[in-house]
This record gives structure tokens, C-alpha cells and sequence, in this order.
């Protein structure tokens, strides 16, 4: 059976986000701007079933592994001569 869709306005998505999430566990929910639909909202299981996959296990740091060296970039940072002070408040 197909989930129901729902259409919120933007600015009613804007200030009842809680009421969009509840919409969204039943069903996808199309965020419309100026009456056309401009976003969707999805549940993230919903989401990676789209694409035929299942969440990916992998933990952000993994995924941040596997990014390409930036070639050709050395970053050293200056080395802190002055030493902060305490604000006088009195």
C-alpha cells in the first residue's frame, strides 16, 4: 500500500517542524514554496530505499578517510607569540 503524501507550505514547515517530522513517519511531505513543490521530506530509511541501498555503516571518520589527499597544500599554522591576558572587570 502506498504511503500518503503530504503538501505543507514552507512557512507552516518553518514553524511546526515537529508536525512536518510526524508527517513525514507516515509518508513523504512536499514542502511547497509559493504554491509549486520545492522540497521533500523523507524518513531516512525512505531515503536510502529510493537508491536501492541500505544505510551505510560506515562512521563519518571512515568516510572522511576515504577523501582524496589535497595535493600540494602545507598548512602550518603561525606559532602564538603573544600570550592571552585575563579581562581586568574591576
Amino acid at each position: 500500500m502506498p504511503k500518503p503524501i503530504t503538501t505543507i507550505p514552507a512557512r507552516q514547515f518553518a514553524r511546526d517542524l515537529a508536525g512536518a517530522k510526524r508527517a513525514a513517519d507516515m509518508g513523504p511531505v512536499l514542502i511547497t514554496d509559493r504554491g509549486h513543490p520545492a522540497y521533500a521530506l523523507l524518513r531516512i530509511d525512505d531515503f536510502y530505499a529510493l537508491g536501492g541501498e541500505r544505510q551505510p555503516s560506515r562512521s563519518l571518520l571512515a568516510l572522511m578517510d576515504g577523501l582524496p589527499e589535497t595535493a600540494g597544500i602545507d598548512f602550518e599554522p603561525p606559532r602564538l607569540i603573544d600570550q592571552p591576558v585575563a579581562a581586568d572587570l574591576d
